[in-house]
């Protein structure tokens, strides 16, 4: 089976002056989540833009469903569907309207696109509201109806470009809820600057700046690019005598005292961490004190990401300086 997205030196130059996508491969496969991270002027949306067909590469090749991505390709965007950012819709239509409106650009039947609108109005939690111009929606609700009509064709392949973007903590919490579920059934592709999103609904991931890929794999590859191994405590009490303990056990290489009852202990990369935090919690057990909360830094995507980040940045000037 081919990759469902695969991009072959794909660069695309504005004006002979910005190259906003540089010489980049990339594969989405079947049935994965897969998480388009960089920061905002990194090219994912440009490359979301090549990957529709909306735009002609300066160069390589875009291939959706293994067929050549063009912008006469509208059979193959049938079986795609697309949120943009910040969706726009007519302001005097209601979300029944515009789906139907979208069910008749489909050419759907009209049993199923009824069925379907219903369905998808209910998913999105826009039911209440099924009725009222789309003028007076808050972005959260803008952006689960343009969820919505994204499903509207029941598509193959699902490209959302920032669908969290401008949403309230409860908005985002229910649209990530949503794209967990429908990422056990489909191929999505995710473009965000967010981390803990993707980190959240992802399980590939691909890490771009300045227009390149420059790294990609899955969630657990990406982690694993964390060098130092950081346990973060959160406890109640006298930290002195504990840092005192826990500097003793072989392992950690350094406890730093954050601020008030938040500790965070380095382990060194070739010791045996699992082993390690037992001790460490056996030791706050032992001590008395109240253990509010424990995590790892491994446990982060944005680790991984800033570490590549910065290495590309460092190895992109020395390349300058060479050449």
């Amino acid at each position: 089976m081919p990759p469902i997205i695969e991009t072959v030196n794909l660069t695309k130059i504005f004006g002979n002056r910005l190259i906003a996508v540089n010489n980049m491969n990339l594969q989405v496969e079947e049935g994965a989540t897969y998480g388009l991270l960089g920061p905002n002027g990194a090219g994912k949306t440009t490359l979301i833009r090549l990957l529709l067909g909306l735009i002609k590469p300066t160069a390589g090749e875009v291939r959706v469903f293994g067929k050549g991505m063009t912008i006469n390709s509208a059979d193959l965007r049938q079986r795609i569907g697309y949120l943009p950012t910040n969706p726009k819709f007519p302001p005097r239509m209601t979300p029944i309207t515009y789906l139907d409106f979208i069910g008749r650009l489909f050419n759907m039947g009209r049993d199923e696109w009824m069925n379907r609108l219903s369905k998808l109005l209910r998913a999105v939690d826009l039911l209440p509201s099924a009725s009222r111009e789309i003028k007076g929606f808050s972005t959260g609700m803008v952006t689960r109806l343009g969820l919505a009509a994204s499903l509207m064709n029941d598509p193959d392949l699902l490209i959302l470009d920032e669908p969290t973007s401008g949403l309230d903590p409860a908005g985002r919490k229910s649209t990530l809820d949503l794209l967990e579920e429908i990422g056990k059934k489909k191929t999505i592709l995710i473009s965000s600057h967010i981390l803990s999103d993707i980190d959240r609904i992802c399980n590939y991931v691909g890490i771009i700046n300045e227009g390149k890929v420059i790294s990609s794999g899955s969630i657990k590859d990406m982690k694993k690019l964390i060098k130092n191994n950081v346990v973060r405590l959160e406890i109640e009490g006298d930290l002195e005598p504990l840092c005192t303990r826990l500097r003793s056990i072989e392992g950690i290489t350094s406890v730093d005292e954050k601020e008030d009852f938040i500790l965070d202990i380095a382990l060194d990369d070739k010791a045996p961490s699992t082993q390690i935090v037992r001790e460490i919690v056996d030791l706050v057990s032992d001590s008395g004190l109240d253990l509010i909360s424990i995590n790892s830094s491994t446990s982060r995507i944005e680790d991984a990401f800033l570490k590549l980040t910065k290495e590309e940045e460092s190895t992109g000037f020395l390349r300058a300086v060479k050449s």
